[in-house]
This record gives C-alpha cells, sequence and structure tokens, in this order.
C-alpha cells in the first residue's frame, strides 16, 4: 500500500502504471478465466489485479477499459477520493480496485447512494466478480436479518450508508452474538460511490435506533395552537436571513397568558418551553413542499442538498411531532434514542476507504481535514464540448422564473432537450404551471428507478424535464437522434447552491464523454443563497456568496464536531464493552448486563441531549460553553459507567428473588434525523460560538 501511496505523492500529474497495465492487458488477452482468477488470487501487484479485471470486463460487459479508468482503479485502490466527470465511467473503474481489496476476503463495502443503484451496480458487474472468485451481494431497505447477513458475508457488499449504518445501531442491540450480521469494521474496506454527497453533504445526518412506548402528552397540541394566534414582529421576529426564530417579550407574555405559565423560563417549564420553540420553528421556519412534503397522512423530509424525499428521515423528536401538529397528521411515536451515529464516524470505524465522484475538487481541502483522504483530478477520457455561458442575475425571483420559462421554450422550439435542476418540489411545480403548453415531465425524486429511466431519456430530441437538482444521479444522459446538430443537451439551473460542486454535478449533466452541450444558471437576489448569505450586500457576485456559504459551512461542521467528538469516544466505549460480554457464555448474567449496559446508555443520551439544549444559551451568561459541556459530558459518563456493575448486581438479585427468565427485546425502529444536536439556534450565536472554539 505504501507502494501505492508513493505513486501520488509528487502530485496529481505524476505518472501511473498505465502502460504497465496495458502491456499486461495484452499479454492476459490469451490467458483463460481460470487462469485470471489465479492471478488475481495470486498477485501482490495492483497493475496485475487491474490488468486482469480489465480482460475480465471486457469479455463480460464487451466494455475496453480506457486509461483514465484504469488510472483512476490504481487511485482508488490507493485510498484517495477520485473525481472523475459525469459519464466516464466511474462504476466499472472502481471494479479493479474492489477487486484488489476483496482479495483477502475480508469484505468490500461499495457505498451507493440509493438502493436503486446498489442493486443495480451489483448485479451489473456481477459476472466480473463471479468470474474472478469473488462473490458479491446486495442489501434492500426490505431484506430479513438472515438476508443481511448473508450478503455481509459476501466478498463484496453493495449498500447505502444508511442502511450499513442502521444494521451496525441494530447489532448494538444484539442479546447473542448469533444475531449479529456485521463483520468487524477494522477488517472492512469502504469504497464510497458519489463520495462527496455520503462524506459532505450527509456526514453529520445521524442515523437513529430508538424504542420503547410513544409519547402521549398533549403539550405539543397546546403549543401548536398557542404558535398558530402569534403574529410577526409583534409577537416574535425573524434572524439570520430566516433560518431562526425568536419570541419577543410580548410574545414571551402572550405564550405564558395562553399555557396558563407564571414563568416561561422557570425550568419547571422547560418541557413547554421547547414545545413553543419547536411550534413556532414548525410555523414559520419550515415550508410544506419546500422543506418537507405531506404525503399518506405523514410529513417527510426533503433533502435540502438532494431535493430528494427521504421517507425514513425525521426532525429532532420535537420538531417532527410539532410539523405532524401543523398538518393535522398522525402523530409518529418517537420513543426514546436506543443509539445513533452518524455516517462520518461509521466511515471512520472501516480498516480502509476510497471514494469515487464527479465533484471533489472543490471540497479537497474539507475531505483531506476531517478524513484524511486526497482527492486525485483524474482527466476526461475525451475533451469537455460543454458550453458554459455566464450567469443570468436578476432582481427579484418573479424576473427570474418568467426568463426561464421564455429560455425553455426557446430552446424547445429548435428541438433541443432541456433538463432543468429546480431546488425544491415546490419551485418545480411553479415552473411546470408556466409551461402547459409544452409536453414535461417533473421529477421530485420519489422512485429511484422510475426517475433513472426519465433521466435516461433527458438527451432526446424535444425533451423537457424538471427535476430537483440530484434526482437520477448515476444515470448517463445519452442524446437522441439529431440532438447534437440542435447543440446537445441544455441544463438550465434555477438556483446558485450553498456550495459550488452541487452546481457542477447539475452542469456535469450535459457533454459527457465529449458530446456537445450547454448549461446556464438563472439566479435573483431573493434565491435562498443571497437571502442567507448575502442579504446586506447587495452587490455581491453568486461565486463570491457561495464561497462564503461554504467557509460559513465548513466552520459549523467543525464546531459540532468538536462537541461530539467526546460522545463518540464513549459511545465506542460502551460499545467495546457490552461485545466483550456479547461473546460470555452465562446467559442470563450476558442478558442482565447487555439490558443494562443499554438502559443506562438510552438513560444516558436522553440526559445528553438536555444539556445540548441549554449549551448555546451557556455564552449569554459568561460562560466557556465548549468547556462547561465537556466538563459535564465527563462527569456524567464516568457516573454513568461506574453505576453499570452495581445496576447489574441489584438487576440479578430481583431476577433470582423473582424466578425471572430473561426477558425478549422489544420493537425497535431506524430514521434518519436533522443535523441539529442543539437545536434551532440563532446565527449570531452560532457564529459565536465558532469564533470562541476557534480562539482555544
Amino acid at each position: 500500500m505504501r507502494a501505492l501511496r508513493s505513486l501520488f505523492s509528487r502530485g496529481q500529474k505524476a505518472a501511473l502504471p498505465v502502460e504497465d497495465i496495458n502491456s499486461l492487458r495484452a499479454s492476459y488477452a490469451r490467458s483463460t478465466d481460470d487462469e485470471l482468477r489465479q492471478t488475481v488470487r495470486k498477485s501482490t501487484s495492483i497493475a496485475e489485479v487491474v490488468a486482469a479485471t480489465a480482460v475480465v470486463a471486457s469479455r463480460v460487459l464487451d466494455l475496453d477499459m480506457h486509461d483514465e479508468q484504469l488510472q483512476a482503479s490504481v487511485a482508488l485502490a490507493a485510498g484517495h477520493i477520485v473525481e472523475m466527470q459525469t459519464g466516464e465511467g466511474k462504476t466499472l473503474a472502481a471494479v479493479p480496485a474492489v477487486v484488489w481489496h476483496a482479495r483477502a476476503h475480508d469484505g468490500v463495502h461499495v457505498l451507493t447512494a440509493n438502493d436503486y443503484l446498489a442493486h443495480r451496480d451489483a448485479e451489473w458487474m456481477r459476472g466480473i466478480y463471479e468470474r474472478l472468485g469473488v462473490s458479491v451481494a446486495s442489501i434492500q431497505q426490505g431484506h430479513s436479518t438472515d438476508e443481511r447477513r448473508a450478503a455481509y458475508r459476501a466478498d463484496v457488499t453493495y449498500a447505502t450508508a444508511n442502511e450499513i449504518g442502521f444494521d451496525y445501531l441494530r447489532d448494538g442491540l444484539a442479546l447473542d452474538h448469533r444475531e449479529l450480521v456485521h463483520r468487524p469494521f477494522a477488517e472492512v474496506t469502504a469504497v464510497i460511490d458519489e463520495a462527496d454527497s455520503i462524506l459532505i453533504d450527509e456526514a453529520r445526518t445521524p442515523l437513529v435506533i430508538a424504542g420503547g412506548a410513544a409519547d402521549e402528552t398533549s403539550l405539543p397540541v397546546q403549543a401548536d395552537r398557542t404558535a398558530r394566534e402569534l403574529l410577526p414582529e409583534h409577537h416574535f421576529t425573524r434572524e439570520g436571513g430566516g433560518r431562526n426564530v425568536l419570541l419577543t417579550p410580548m410574545g414571551v407574555r402572550h405564550v405564558e397568558h395562553a399555557l396558563g405559565l407564571t414563568n416561561l423560563f422557570d425550568a419547571e417549564h422547560l418541557d413547554a418551553h421547547a414545545a413553543v420553540q419547536d411550534a413556532l420553528h414548525a410555523h414559520v421556519l419550515l415550508r410544506k413542499d419546500v422543506d418537507y412534503v405531506v404525503h399518506n397522512d405523514a410529513v417527510l423530509s426533503v433533502d435540502e442538498f438532494k431535493g430528494r424525499i427521504v421517507e425514513e428521515r425525521r426532525w429532532p423528536a420535537g420538531l417532527q411531532t410539532a410539523l405532524e401538529c401543523k398538518e393535522g397528521v398522525r402523530r409518529r411515536r418517537q420513543g426514546r434514542v436506543l443509539g445513533s451515529i452518524t455516517v462520518e464516524n461509521l466511515v471512520a470505524m472501516y480498516g480502509r476507504v476510497g471514494g469515487m465522484t464527479g465533484t471533489a475538487s472543490t471540497q479537497a481541502s474539507e475531505l483531506r481535514e476531517i478524513y484524511g483522504l486526497s482527492v486525485v483530478e483524474i482527466p476526461t477520457h475525451r475533451a469537455i464540448a460543454r458550453v458554459d455561458h455566464a450567469d443570468r442575475l436578476f432582481a427579484n425571483r418573479a424576473e427570474k422564473e418568467a426568463e426561464v420559462a421564455d429560455e425553455i421554450r426557446r430552446r424547445h422550439a429548435t428541438g433541443q432537450p432541456v433538463l432543468v435542476g429546480t431546488a425544491s418540489v415546490e419551485e418545480s411545480e411553479r415552473l411546470s404551471r408556466r409551461l402547459t403548453a409544452i409536453p414535461h415531465v417533473v421529477l421530485n425524486a420519489r422512485h429511484e428507478a422510475r426517475e433513472a429511466e426519465i433521466i435516461a431519456r433527458a438527451g432526446e430530441q424535444g425533451a423537457v424535464t424538471i427535476s430537483t437538482n440530484m434526482a437520477g444521479r448515476g444515470v448517463d444522459i445519452r442524446l437522441g437522434e439529431g440532438v447534437t446538430a440542435a447543440g446537445g443537451l441544455h441544463v438550465i439551473g434555477t438556483n446558485r447552491h450553498d456550495s459550488r460542486r452541487i452546481d457542477h454535478q447539475l452542469r456535469g449533466r450535459a457533454g459527457r464523454q465529449g458530446d456537445a452541450g450547454s448549461s446556464q444558471f438563472f439566479v435573483s437576489r431573493e434565491d435562498p443563497l443571497f437571502v442567507k448569505h448575502a442579504a446586506e450586500d447587495p452587490g455581491v457576485e453568486p461565486d463570491q456568496v457561495q464561497r462564503m456559504a461554504e467557509g460559513q459551512n465548513l466552520d459549523i461542521r467543525l464546531f459540532l464536531r468538536k462537541y461530539e467528538s467526546v460522545i463518540e469516544g464513549q459511545r465506542l466505549a460502551i460499545r467495546e464493552r457490552r461485545d466483550a460480554v456479547l461473546s460470555g457464555d452465562a446467559e442470563a448474567v450476558r442478558h442482565v448486563t447487555l439490558e443494562t449496559i443499554d438502559d443506562l446508555w438510552a438513560d444516558y443520551l436522553a440526559a445528553i441531549g438536555e444539556l445540548r439544549a441549554g449549551t448555546p444559551w451557556l455564552s449569554l451568561g459568561g460562560k466557556n460553553p465548549h468547556q462547561t459541556y465537556l466538563a459535564e459530558v465527563h462527569g456524567m459518563f464516568e457516573q454513568m459507567s461506574a453505576s453499570i456493575e452495581e445496576e447489574v448486581q441489584a438487576r440479578l438479585a430481583q431476577a433470582v428473588d423473582a424466578d425471572a427468565k430473561p426477558r425478549q427485546r422489544g420493537a425497535t425502529w431506524t430514521y434518519l434525523t436533522t443535523d441539529e444536536p442543539f437545536g434551532p439556534m440563532t446565527q449570531r450565536i452560532m457564529r459565536g460560538l465558532v469564533r470562541m472554539i476557534r480562539g482555544k
């Protein structure tokens, strides 16, 4: 591995062993499948493994890997993030690197963007793996425990990070080692497809496993009723470009009167205060068909980066309930949190990590700082012919949207296909209403398989496809007959995103493999990017605002990481203690000990949640929030850890007295939540805390 890394130590322009690989590939062309399988099994040379895999790929798929794909394979095997443009063949380029790591039979997880791609890619590449003696499987959301265990025993497992993470959390509640589905993560290699999405966009999203009884309190309903009575500017104000909402003194008095409280800020009324704040947040800041949708009597989150509806994601418990009260839908049970892990911390457990994506270079410093991964840019196989036009900037949203519709009509009249990337479901539907005279399709990222079929046809003559930014990711758009003469696929972005990387992903849908194509963004001063990050600077350009937003978002992620790192260390310590008990023989003692650890850890997580809720406000009282938080967390964990053995003995004694049998684990469920570990907070306080932490 050291030799592989040295290939890249001199920078991205360093020569790669492509000539050696091509020479080997020519000689292997006369080898039988069995001979190639033996070569892969015995080889200690990445060049030999890549060459042998390329030969088999040609036989199975009738696709000859080009030099740039071979370069990508070597870089990926060396543990880098490989940047290859859309349509350059990342899925196939990953296979030789996966085979390289799978030879030891310790397991390789290929992390994909969704279930559809996990199944598609595993089946698409299955023939290559199996001819080389490598077993492959994929995991889908509906798979049983036995199916999951079998899939993880394969040499290569394609799955989403969420499915892998949820299985890890379920393993963390096992009462018998035979219930486990995962191998030890330290032995497994992770190869991450769409690495920027998983390692940056979704990295801080907590995966949660919960259980227990539902909360039947009527407080959320009372808080919802009260929030509906509050008037903007009189009872509450919005701050931070519409990101935060705060009660005014008049609003506090109104809430106290409505709920019959003397002082809303008394410790005994903490639940009421939180419920009102959640209700206000739900009514004022979260918008239907932008931040969430209502479908089948449920509130479903919309991913802010992808515009995708995420059925298994919830907001933190109080805010989720507040939204359900706002929309008058069935309230989902919350239960208590039994365990949680972020994708970032899940990835950190793997023994080896590499990844690939079409857009990583703009976030290279973040990937290096957080994960220790360097980005290697792979040149395109053919020169990019796409024309990227300058942005068109408008004073307001109405003018912008009218011009977007006119531009679509002009392009459509020439037969040129148009793909429009929007920021939300609401915006997609609003634009659709302006185009009633033009045949078009609207995708709101609800069904991956169906959207993949539609996106694949977006390059046909006269096609107009309106889609939230990330719908159909992982699918190539091929140009239809006569489209090249019309200019190729034209991509329109209706907003600039907080990250340039997301915009580059949209542009990259046009001009694959040297195809003709073009792109242009339509931007207004009323777009969220400007409102959130440049409301007080009307003259700033979109690119400048994006760089500001990227810097602010990175600061916040690093800030949250400082708070969470201590909890992650504690979680690993508890997991190690639990795993040691799990392998023990005495059944009754094992069950009681595991249940005790689980119960005390769940209680500890609940206590940490309450501590976090108050932490951002400590700075207002002159305290250092970070130091105070760390001191409190350390003391609480030490106390909890010390009490485990005493509690186990008490429970064992109680079980003997009652002649009790070990109880079965109750029902549990998993979900995603949002990255707001401290709840909604004002931008002013957040930035103040970031500055304080930086100064330490």
